[in-house]
């Protein structure tokens, strides 16, 4: 495994609202053919595309408009520079972006490989557009050095930056690409779209704390925007976190037949994210602010892409910057990493306030992802086309919802209209019409069906065991599935294998052959994450789940960041419930640089807490906050806090103990696809 993988894997996945995850060699050994009571015989070796995927992937290339260049032609307009490679690295000199593995198979000459959908060949190939663009005059983007766009607004003196990126060293590359060939200048303001990694973890790259407190440079942010970042970060971050290993295809080989594009961009760096706190916050829709010369209009969209997020407008520019709420791929209701599900209503209703607000005036969007796009005719109609997709999506869903359909249902039969589903920007290269309209279902009636067969189903295991007892053992389930693979019946076989593999996960040709399926449902998916999904997923099912070290999911900057409530939230669902069962702990904990106490019980096996002590505690410990920071992120343990008087324990130090012992510590690499 390279050390690039291994930085992809111990990355911040959960935080990147299009989060994606650095591609590279999976070491694999292969196995001899083995076969399971002379059923059917597989291995475990990557596959070419079947005469079914072929076909599939054809039946893309006939249904859609190819022959549209205009995309091309936006995303090579007004190139400054780039270099002739691609490679970033840290300060020990490890890479942390590179786009050379990219560049050795992906061309805009070279047709899509049997292997990969055509019509994400067809976004691959627009995202490797990289280096120093000019949007309109002042305004240049850097594309193609991270998932996201980092933007500079030339202002009178110096530069105003739109989103940073996910690693300091991607966005100080960049930073460099733009002084080089646009003359150096003093960075004068930061602004954030909103709280997801890849439009804020670069920000310490390109500024200085100092200069921040200074009042040299101003970070500009949306309302609740550290709030948001804290929450993505910690709660369910360790399982969104493994989740999104799928999602990015983390340890995929960046080739035609493992990871190939991300939907938004092509993978994410992999440095370590920061965070700047903001010092100028916007809440208001018509927020008006000018920096260094260049005036801002805001528009403030919470509960779209993100829980806070917003676009700004720039009249002596007529330029409209649309933060992450229009791309040019149909977006995530619901990642498949896991989030809350985000709102088709409202995200529509933004759209069309920006397009009565600002499109008249409107001559060039852009945003930070993909490429920009000039005249206002057609950025209007490419604004409506957007509206649309995500109205539709949700009242049509809704309406089969009340026609009694269930998820599942919906998925199979909803379907977009010729007008928006033939528009290259509506496609599903990130998000996609069968998962969002079940998210739509989800958001509305929850994880039942109100089939009551439905309300207390046994788990996958247990289930997988009476189904193979029903079909008549593991032997004929594969002989049968084999049968269908060969037919191309990927989505049925993938469903029944993975009985097979739950009921007996030493089935090492249940395994193969599940992957087999997993890996031609990824050669035909359009979406990017998709295509990881099962491509990941037949990789683990090959290779076993890795085992690899990995760090927690928020960044150093994040800790610090989070107020103590919120870690205390993120400790009560540490608490191991059934350990905690006829226990009473009570601690109360005094920081004194925040002036402030809180008492925490441990009682009915939960924890509890308020802003003020608890009278009788068991123990009161007296420390910092940054103190805590620090044993949080291991890089003090307690005994060495107390030794050395950062943190006093007056009263009964075992009870302290005692609760840090009822704290779990959660495993990164579950399992996902194997029970």
């Amino acid at each position: 495994m390279t050390d690039f993988t291994r930085r992809a894997i111990l990355g911040r996945f959960a935080a990147v609202g299009a989060t994606a995850a650095a591609a590279s060699a999976l070491a694999a050994a292969c196995q001899d053919k083995l076969s399971v009571g002379g059923a059917v015989t597989t291995d475990n070796k990557v596959k070419p595309a079947t005469a079914a995927t072929k076909a599939a992937n054809a039946g893309v290339s006939n249904a859609l408009p190819f022959n549209d260049r205009g995309d091309f032609e936006d995303a090579q307009r007004n190139l400054i520079a780039r270099p002739e490679t691609l490679t970033i690295k840290d300060a020990d000199g490890k890479v942390v972006w590179e786009l050379e593995s990219y560049q050795k198979f992906i061309g805009d000459d070279k047709p899509a490989p049997d292997t990969v959908n055509p019509s994400l060949w067809r976004n691959a190939q627009l995202c490797m557009n990289y280096g120093l663009f000019k949007v309109v005059d002042r305004v240049y983007q850097v594309r193609g050095y991270d998932l996201s766009n980092i933007t500079f607004i030339q202002g009178d003196t110096g530069w105003i930056v739109f989103d940073t990126l996910i690693s300091p060293e991607t966005a100080r590359a960049a930073l460099d690409l733009a002084n080089q060939h646009l003359g150096e200048r003093p960075i004068v303001a930061v602004v954030h779209s909103h709280s997801h990694t890849d439009h804020y973890g670069g920000v310490r790259g390109i500024i200085s704390q100092g200069d921040v407190d200074a009042g040299k440079v101003k970070v500009i942010a949306p309302a609740n925007f550290v709030e948001d970042v804290v929450d993505e970060n910690v709660i369910a971050g360790n399982a969104m976190s493994r989740r999104a290993v799928y999602m990015y295809g983390a340890l995929l080989p960046r080739d035609a037949q493992g990871g190939v594009n991300a939907g938004l961009g092509q993978t994410i760096s992999t440095g370590k994210p920061t965070l700047v706190i903001p010092t100028d916050i916007i809440s208001t829709t018509g927020t008006k602010l000018t920096v260094d010369g260049v005036e801002m209009v805001f528009q403030m969209t919470p509960g779209t892409e993100a829980p806070t997020e917003m676009n700004t407008f720039f009249p002596q520019f007529k330029a409209m910057w649309m933060a992450e709420n229009t791309t040019n791929t149909m977006h995530n209701l619901l990642t498949l990493r896991g989030a809350q599900v985000r709102n088709p209503l409202i995200w529509a209703a933004f759209i069309d306030e920006t397009i009565r607000l600002y499109g008249p005036q409107t001559e060039v969007k852009f945003q930070s992802h993909h490429w920009p796009m000039w005249g206002n005719a057609k950025i209007i109609d490419y604004f409506k086309r957007q509206r649309d997709l995500y109205k539709y999506t949700h009242d049509q869903s809704v309406r089969l919802m009340n026609h009694g359909y269930i998820g599942s249902e919906i998925a199979e039969e909803i379907a977009l209209p010729p007008e928006l589903n033939e528009f290259w920007p509506n496609r599903g290269y990130y998000g996609t019409l069968r998962h969002n309209s079940r998210a739509v279902y989800q958001r509305y009636m929850g994880w039942y069906d109100s089939n009551p067969s439905d309300l207390n189903d046994l788990p996958p295991a247990d289930a997988a065991a009476k189904y193979l007892e029903y079909m008549g053992g593991e032997d004929a389930v594969l002989r049968k599935a084999k049968g269908d693979f060969d037919a191309g019946n990927y989505r049925w076989a993938a469903m029944v294998l993975k009985h097979v593999v739950f009921a007996n996960p030493d089935s090492v040709d249940g395994k193969n052959l599940l992957a087999d399926c997993y890996e031609q449902l990824g050669y035909q998916a359009e979406s990017g994450p998709w295509r990881s999904e099962y491509l990941q997923g037949a990789a683990e099912l090959r290779n076993g789940v890795p085992d690899i070290a990995a760090t927690d999911t928020a960044s150093p900057d994040t800790i610090r960041a989070m107020p103590p409530e919120k870690l205390f939230d993120y400790l009560a669902v540490r608490l191991n419930g059934p350990k905690a069962a006829g226990k009473k702990i009570i601690l109360n904990m005094k920081f004194t640089d925040l002036k402030s106490e809180y008492g925490l019980t441990v009682e009915n096996a939960v924890l509890n807490y308020a802003a003020e002590p608890v009278p009788g505690a068991d123990a009161n410990l007296t420390l910092t906050k940054t103190t805590l920071d620090d044993i949080e992120l291991k890089n003090l343990t307690l005994d060495e806090a107390i030794a050395t008087n950062r943190i006093t324990i007056d009263g009964n130090r075992g009870a302290f103990d005692e609760f840090m012992g009822l704290l779990d510590t959660f495993p990164f690499w579950f399992n996902i696809v194997t029970p």
